[in-house]
């Protein structure tokens, strides 16, 4: 009987490792959405400095018992143009939404708000991206719904586009409702 060296199977097992986690990771229900560790964990704190002439807000709005939005942007964001016109109905239908200007310019981003419309409550600066590190964000943009408590319950990874908005933003907040 020949003996069967470790090495020979150290490969088929590997194989088999790799297989379990992508076929673990396909059977997420939107395997091109990115998970947050935040859901249904409260919002971490709330770090920014103030944003031209807007009114700042704080940890406490959080919690302030309302349905929110907080959306991270800039304006040298693509998908960030691309978003705003569903941010503006959003806050349209009344929906309260928090911005998080990200690592941007103060004169560029106030262009950009002049330009397509303020969908914001208010509006802070994250200059450093330590705010956005702590919310665990990728990139921007990225919008969090956050309940009346203070706790996530969405991320959106990318753009607020009409598919997120139709398949899981409204679903999400008509839950909360």
């Amino acid at each position: 009987m020949a003996k069967v060296s470790p090495l020979m199977v150290l490969p088929p097992l590997l194989f088999a490792g790799l297989a379990g986690l992508f076929f673990v990771g396909m059977m997420r229900d939107n395997p091109d959405e990115l998970p947050t560790a935040l859901a249904g964990k409260p919002a971490p704190a709330v770090e920014m400095t103030p944003f031209a002439d807007t009114p700042l807000w704080d940890d406490a709005v959080l919690r302030d018992g309302e349905v929110k939005l907080v959306n991270f942007w800039a304006s040298w964001c693509g998908p960030c143009r691309v978003e705003h016109p569903h941010l503006m109905a959003l806050e349209a239908e009344g929906l309260p939404i928090y911005g998080v200007n990200y690592k941007d310019a103060p004169a560029n981003a106030q262009g950009f708000l002049a330009e397509l419309g303020d969908p914001y409550e208010a509006v802070g600066t994250d200059a450093t991206g330590r705010m956005a590190l702590n919310w665990g964000v990728y990139g921007v943009p990225e919008t969090y719904l956050v309940d009346g408590d203070g706790k996530i319950i969405l991320r959106v990874a990318g753009p607020v586009t009409e598919r997120e908005l139709e398949g899981r933003l409204r679903p999400a907040m008509a839950e909360l409702e």
